[in-house]
């Protein structure tokens, strides 16, 4: 998608009808253009002899008449979101309104948005930079709290400014070696090498911190994990249910109901869950069913925190032996697992797990739950409680695939400049690997991209943003 000198126009609120709609235009001729389809109640008033910032009331007109009764607002470059002249008309939210004055707009020299086109020409325009506009599609689709929250700092400049330290600090490094480069044949040192692989190991340790924060990143982004695990007839698809409020799963008395995986979110206190329901654990000789449960299994490896589902009922042996062959499946050091006692509201049914018991299952905890009567609000809280989703606001947090993996491309680009300090490579082939750890930074911020990756980027936005 190149940037031209088109004026553009699209309909920015959400599709459908509603109590009021917003059109945009924004471009060279945006102003003029508004001023042919504009009629203000006080004669001779022209949009374009009017100051920023201001609000005009009047009538959108098209061939056939007048089409509605309208506020526009005004935006002069470059204070503007896209930093071109911009006109926003808040009109009616009938559907038919927003088509006939787009209609209008469009006869009168302006033609429709692409996906993503105002925002990919305030990147064009310098108001932002590539990874502030991935933030602003974020923004729009958070889902939750924390989504928000993390789409909103890195909007305003948070990974940016982390970067830039980054950078500021690859440039003093790579200045250093090429000042050698050019007193080669004097041999001076501009630097101890000692202090240069201290430096490059602070910058390492720096891209590293910011890699490691996706994995909460995508948490946010996406919803954390949960697998719903244990044997059959433990209560997994009522427990799901429960859960989202709905009938989502179909539950029976028969074994082996649940013969794939099932998923849904939903946000507890502001953060994302995603729920995974999966077949029951047993010994089978049915095909379809073995099929089911190796997809457990590898749910149970996906997940960041599994619930080990058991019948009260059975006993604490039951419950124990359980959550061990659910633990089986896990990697402990990175994932929690916690024990569920349903069906806790029977008499006969086992209420809790001594200390001991649960550390053999490496299990974080347990809760004693009836899901069938939807007595779950601790399962909640303990749920909530070993997420480990800790939010600061002094920390970024990186959410997009395309950051972290040029993240790990600056990583392995230091590792081998790290590794040309310390056996005494040439600095020439040193600052070639710097000069790779200063592009995959830059192409997070769009300092260095191609036309196809912004083109992929910007086709995800919506019309009208």
């Amino acid at each position: 998608m190149l940037i031209t000198d088109e004026t553009i126009c699209a309909v920015s609120t959400a599709s459908g009808m509603g109590a009021i709609a917003i059109i945009r235009l924004a471009g060279p001729d945006a102003i003029s253009i508004a001023d042919k389809v504009f009629r203000s109640p006080k004669e001779g008033k022209k949009l374009s002899a009017q100051r920023a910032g201001t609000f005009h009331y009047g009538t959108i007109f098209g061939t056939d008449g007048d089409i509605d009764e309208v506020i526009v607002s005004i935006y002069r470059a470059p204070h503007s979101f896209s930093g071109d002249d911009m006109i926003e008309i808040a009109c009616h939210g009938s559907v038919v309104i927003q088509r006939a004055i787009m209609q209008a707009l469009i006869a009168n020299g302006a033609r429709t948005a692409r996906p993503g086109e105002f925002t990919q020409r305030a990147f064009a325009n310098g108001k932002m930079d590539l990874s502030q506009a991935e933030a602003v599609a974020d923004l729009i689709a958070a889902e939750s709290e924390a989504a928000r929250r993390v789409a909103l700092s890195q909007m305003r400049g948070g990974l940016s400014n982390d970067l830039k330290k980054l950078r500021d600090e690859l440039l003093q490094f790579c200045t250093l070696l090429e000042l050698e480069l050019d007193f080669s044949e004097e041999d001076v040192e501009f630097a101890d090498r000692s202090e240069l692989i201290a430096l490059i190991d602070k910058i390492d340790k720096m891209v590293t911190s910011l890699a490691n924060t996706f994995k909460t990143g995508n948490a946010i982004k996406n919803g954390i994990p949960v697998a719903i695990a244990g044997p059959t007839n433990a209560g997994k698809s009522t427990l799901l249910n429960a859960l989202l409020g709905e009938e989502r799963a179909i539950v029976s008395n028969i074994h082996g109901t649940t013969r794939d995986t099932i998923e849904d979110t939903i946000q507890i206190e502001g953060q994302t869950f995603r729920f995974i329901d999966t077949a029951g654990i047993r010994t089978t000789e049915d095909t379809i069913e073995q099929l089911g449960i190796d997809r457990t299994f590898n749910k149970i490896n996906q997940a960041q925190i599994v619930l080990s589902v058991t019948d009260a009922t059975l006993g604490q042996e039951h419950a124990v032996k359980s959550a061990q062959d659910v633990a089986g499946h896990m990697d402990l050091n990175s994932q929690k697992l916690i024990i569920v006692l349903n069906k806790s509201d029977l008499d006969n049914s086992v209420k809790e797990i001594p200390e001991n018991l649960i550390k053999s299952c490496g299990a974080t905890s347990y809760v004693a739950i009836s899901a069938n009567n939807g007595e779950i609000v601790q399962l909640q809280k303990e749920i909530l409680k070993v997420s480990d989703l800790e939010l600061s606001t002094d920390i970024t947090i990186v959410t997009n695939a395309r950051h972290f993996e040029a993240l790990v491309r600056s990583h392995e680009a230091i590792t081998r400049a790290t590794e040309g300090l310390t056996s005494g490579l040439s600095g020439e082939l040193v600052a070639m690997d710097i000069h790779d750890v200063l592009d995959s930074l830059a192409s997070i911020t769009g300092e260095v991209s191609s036309q196809d990756v912004l083109n992929n980027i910007f086709a995800h936005f919506c019309i009208g943003k």
